[in-house]
């Protein structure tokens, strides 16, 4: 009995601590309280505000824009990598992946802080340019897209390519019609992933973005320190629909699994 109450309780406590805050700030964006502890009316005003303000819209699209640009040259580049990889000898596949764990591992705030000097100090490009900014996110991106797509190469059977190229095919064809369609499912969860990380990523953007631009983290933070009640507010609103889309995503992404699962199996 008490193994069956640890077995059920701990998965329910972890979930309650994960959650709950994000259901509490989802319940206040819903009211006027102007913070966390008085809610005195329920009310879409927040939402209102979020919709109507220029400067949100502005920072949401600028942000959305990054995210979706830099997710792309992230995908680009880690799925090149990781076939790279895969197709090359042992020490230069061990030696690939060694480079690509330091950036993972490796603290945001530096990897910011030395493309900051890098880009703009000594290569000169110009900070206004957005490029700085850009090549930050792909940076900080591209090594988890390789992680996502070198599982599914590996699960794949590394003569199918030489195959294709006896039979005809050549380089490029084989690369398109034999090896992306067994890895595609690994681009997309990189894909995704590149795009959450982009949008959540705070330190590299101060370091490499143009003065008058925000991402949605930065001007969160910037927010929080000002005066302007209804923006704070309204990033509650923000927020609840972020969480809300992450949660379509995901109920999308599955169901589209289990069905392509299906399919396989009946064949």
């Amino acid at each position: 009995m008490t193994k069956k109450i640890i077995r059920t309780g701990i998965p329910i406590l972890v979930l309650l601590f994960l959650y709950v805050p994000i259901l509490m700030l989802a319940l206040y964006s819903f009211t006027d309280a102007t913070q966390i502890g008085a809610i005195r009316s329920f009310t879409l005003k927040n939402y209102v505000t979020l919709f109507t303000t220029s400067e949100l819209q502005t920072m949401i699209l600028g942000t959305v824009l990054l995210a979706l640009s830099s997710a792309l040259l992230a995908t680009l580049l880690g799925t090149l990598g990781a076939i790279g990889a895969f197709y090359s000898n042992r020490k230069t596949a061990a030696a690939m992946d060694t480079v690509n764990q330091i950036p993972v591992i490796n603290a945001d705030v530096v990897t910011g802080f030395s493309l900051c000097i890098l880009l703009v100090v000594v290569l000169g490009i110009d900070k206004e340019s957005y490029l700085p900014l850009l090549f930050g996110h792909v940076t900080l991106s591209a090594p988890f897209v390789y992680l996502s797509v070198i599982p599914k190469l590996k699960q794949m059977d590394s003569s199918l390519y030489e195959a294709a190229l006896d039979l005809g095919a050549k380089p490029f064809q084989a690369l398109r019609k034999v090896v992306i369609p067994q890895i595609l499912s690994g681009m997309i969860s990189g894909f995704s992933l590149a795009i959450t990380l982009s949008l959540d990523d705070y330190f590299i953007a101060t370091y490499t973005k143009p003065a008058t631009f925000d991402t949605i983290s930065t001007y969160v933070v910037n927010a929080t320190k000002g005066s302007q009640t209804s923006i704070k507010t309204a990033l509650w609103a923000l927020s609840t629909l972020i969480f809300l889309i992450v949660i379509i995503v995901v109920v999308v992404r599955n169901l589209a699994f289990e069905r392509s699962e299906k399919k396989e199996d009946r064949v």
